[in-house]
């Protein structure tokens, strides 16, 4: 667990420090480390983000009187939200902020959203699957411009407050009785207008980047199944937290595997004769190979079960069974001799089966047999 700095030190107050001390040593700390006011610095927001964990138990009675008494497990997990966004540090404070960012009135908070998911995919085939692996996953995408380090505004030049709506963000229209608030059109809500732009990143504050991830893939994954990797998206817009990444994984088919969740079923060829007088056969499974014993008079189709051969459960649970199907090939030639022991085979089962086909050197014998006797006589 990673040790928290004591509230009080961390706003810088004596502990009989007032309401009013506390709430202007709070709203100095959190103007300093404002995201709008230190575009790109991740050591800044997390400053923010502390202050106003401070401030939210201290500005409190009841949970500054827990925390005066046991400390941060007073508070821990029983009233104190925590903060991971600094748009929800907007919502709950930003009246405090004055016009840097009053997050109920649509200004700081919308500028400091976080980032936009990004997606791809990954293809494996069935023996990754079923192990787990990891890839290297080649991805686009934005990060902070690293010469207006995300301000967007030409170096030596900060972006202005919106003139338009007075850095809120949102403008209020009135139409007879009712009071419309909408986007503001000049600055798209961001609150802020740059009037020189950066010549690198054209004032988006961004600049492309590709970047190698590696992805662990859990043992088990199906096809179509989607990974999610916190952080790993575009970059927040003004300071804002970054996007998901969501990759889809595809499972190539097997040769000799067909998958059904975690159950694989393989069909195995057998001869006639197998199936009838039974055989030990070897058959492929997922860690390479195994022995089956068919025994006499096995039917086609007929199948059987190994428990525990299949895939593994991703979420933990019982491992799949292997299902062996068996196929019985007919021959489509036979030998001379193969032909006689089988029309022997049925005479025995008394079983109606098609005349004998003569060749065609048979039956040129036949053709030319008149003929030999004729010449003979």
């Amino acid at each position: 667990m990673v040790s928290k700095r004591d509230y009080y030190e961390v706003l810088g107050v004596p502990r009989d420090a007032s309401s009013g001390d506390v709430k202007k040593a709070y709203r100095k700390l959190a103007l300093e480390n404002h995201p709008d006011r230190n575009p790109g610095d991740e050591e800044a927001t997390e400053r923010f983000k502390e202050a106003a964990e401070a401030f939210e138990v201290l500005n409190d009675d009841q949970k500054k009187s827990r925390y005066d008494q046991y400390g941060h497990a007073g508070v821990s997990g029983n009233g104190s939200r925590g903060f991971n966004d600094v748009s929800d540090i907007f919502e709950a404070f930003g009246d405090l902020f004055g016009g840097l960012g009053g997050g109920r009135r649509g200004g700081s908070r919308s500028r400091a959203r976080q980032g936009e998911s990004l997606r791809s995919s990954l293809t494996i085939d069935l023996l990754d699957a079923a192990s787990g692996c990891t890839r290297t996953l080649k991805l686009a995408r934005h990060k902070s411009c690293s010469v207006c380090h995300g301000s967007g505004a030409e170096p030596g030049s900060n972006p202005e407050t919106c003139d338009y709506c007075g850095g809120a963000g949102q403008v209020v229209q009135s139409q007879g009785f009712f009071r419309i608030q909408t986007t503001c059109p000049a600055c798209r809500g961001e609150g802020t207008i740059v009037r020189k732009k950066c010549d690198d990143c054209r004032g988006s504050g961004f600049e492309l980047e590709h970047v190698e991830l590696e992805v662990k893939v859990p043992a088990g994954v199906d096809n179509g199944m989607q990974l999610c990797l916190r952080g790993e998206g575009e970059r927040g817009p003004r300071g804002g937290p970054p996007g998901d990444l969501y990759v889809d994984i595809v499972v190539e088919e097997h040769p000799l595997f067909h998958r059904e969740g975690s159950t694989l079923t393989c069909r195995v060829p057998i001869t006639y004769t197998q199936a009838a007088l039974g055989t030990e056969l070897e058959i492929p499974v997922l860690s390479g190979r195994d022995n089956l014993t068919v025994p006499a008079g096995t039917q086609p189709g007929e199948t059987f079960r190994l428990r525990g051969q299949g895939m593994p459960d991703p979420h933990g649970g019982r491992r799949g069974d292997l299902v062996v199907q068996i196929q019985v090939e007919v021959p489509h030639k036979l030998s001379a001799e193969q032909e006689t022991l089988l029309r022997d085979l049925a005479e025995l089962e008394h079983a109606d089966v098609s005349a004998h086909r003569k060749s065609f050197f048979e039956k040129l014998k036949d053709y030319f047999a008149p003929h030999d006797e004729a010449d003979d006589s």
